[in-house]
């Protein structure tokens, strides 16, 4: 069997109630966006993010207005019962934001700091230690957040320099991925010296190109112990960024490399936030690290399934499970493991519908017009009728699996 490698050694840092770091399962987090001073909407989103699988919630805290509404969104999510740790991100303004606004400094569970956005010169070390000096005062973790888009130039023009002076030979690509690993370890340097511990301390170092994610993390993994948070800073939109997503984070989730994960999709107009929260919940299940819902294994179609029926009935599948999850989770214990098969024909149906918990499988091109379930390898029952009528009994069977497998949470 093939084994992941050795986690990296982290220290760990608490943020709200989640352990990041320090061996604890790797974490999933996700942004929302929407204006953060509509306090009801950005609530609204936060606890639809929680409740589809993200761990922690960032907000952006870029005005007076929204910061004001922070303290608003957060007991807005824990009246609605939603614990998952708030995050502030600041960029340029973070050191007055904070220190004006105390009420949202101390509803916040982290901040994020972009040490490239902080300021130039000694200006960007003071406004930097100024937001670590409030996190300290307020007990709060940071994450230091290097971004390729929004590197300090300073230091990149210096190593470009000392590389033609030195006549070291880098290529412009290998200069700033150095440089994004020397300003996170720099800039944790100074973090401490403003007060900060360790255990205060999350890292990344995200750029948007796999290759040289893959190269700035395997760099920093080498260099430091604090935890480190994983991301395309810009993954884009689809296909492409869930792929690139799943390349990069894949190889490094595989080498042990990495406590905290978002996937950042770019959304269609009107698309749903939470489709990035479950790519990085598949990705951390396909790797065998994490397990957040059950799985559905479907049959990719061929000219045997000339028939959208299979297709239909795995995708409705899919939305029941991720609408149920929220229920489930807290009502069932380990329900997150179920695995069901929806198959298109006798090929390979049978067969993956007896390794699934709860597996159909539907007539291909030709085939008898029956549907024979299998519920734990053993043929259970053979479905006929309409596609309403077959779905309608798969899904009945799915509830009722679930209610009589799996031992209810706080049963009395």
């Amino acid at each position: 069997m093939i084994q992941l490698t050795s986690r990296h050694r982290t220290v760990p840092v608490k943020v709200g109630a989640i352990t990041v770091g320090g061996g604890a399962p790797v974490v999933v987090q996700s942004m929302t966006m929407t204006d953060t001073a509509d306090a009801a909407g950005t609530a609204r989103q936060c606890i639809e993010l929680a409740e589809a699988g993200s761990e922690m919630v960032r907000v952006t805290v870029n005005l007076p207005e929204a910061a004001a509404a922070v303290p608003e969104i957060k007991q807005r999510m824990l009246d609605a019962g939603c614990t998952a740790p708030l995050i502030g991100d600041f960029h340029y303004n973070g050191h007055l934001l904070l220190t004006r606004f105390p009420d949202c400094a101390a509803a916040l569970d982290k901040y994020r700091i972009n040490p490239g956005n902080v300021g130039t010169g000694k200006r960007r070390d003071e406004q930097f230690a100024t937001i670590c000096s409030v996190a300290r005062d307020y007990g709060k973790p940071v994450r230091i957040g290097v971004n390729g888009g929004s590197l300090n130039q300073e230091l990149v023009m210096t190593r470009m320099q000392e590389n033609t002076d030195r006549h070291l030979g880098l290529t412009s690509d290998e200069i700033v991925n150095e440089c994004m690993v020397l300003s996170a370890l720099q800039s944790t340097e100074l973090a401490i010296e403003s007060g900060l511990t360790v255990h205060q301390i999350i890292i990344s170092c995200k750029v948007s190109r796999p290759t040289h994610l893959i190269q700035v993390y395997r760099a920093l993994a080498k260099q430091t112990t604090q935890p480190l948070h994983l991301g395309l800073t810009e993954a884009g939109m689809g296909v492409k960024g869930l792929t690139w997503s799943a390349a990069a984070l894949g190889a490094l989730l595989n080498e042990g490399i990495g406590d905290t994960i978002r996937v950042s999709l770019t959304p269609r107009p009107g698309g749903d936030r939470r489709e990035e929260v479950y790519a990085a919940c598949e990705i951390l299940q396909a790797m065998g690290l994490r397990t957040f819902a059950p799985s559905v294994t479907a049959c990719p179609g061929c000219g045997r399934t000339t028939s959208s029926t299979f297709q239909e009935l795995a995708e409705r599948v899919q939305d029941y499970i991720r609408e149920q999850m929220p229920v489930w989770k807290v009502k069932y214990e380990g329900v997150e493991t179920l695995t069901l098969a929806v198959m298109g024909c006798v090929v390979n149906g049978p067969g993956e519908s007896k390794a699934a918990n709860i597996g159909i499988s539907l007539p291909g091109t030709g085939e008898a017009p029956t549907c024979p379930v299998f519920i734990d390898g053993e043929h259970h029952s053979t479905l006929r009728g309409s596609y309403e009528e077959l779905a309608a009994a798969f899904q009945q069977l799915v509830d009722d699996y679930v209610d009589g497998k799996y031992a209810r949470k706080n049963r009395d």
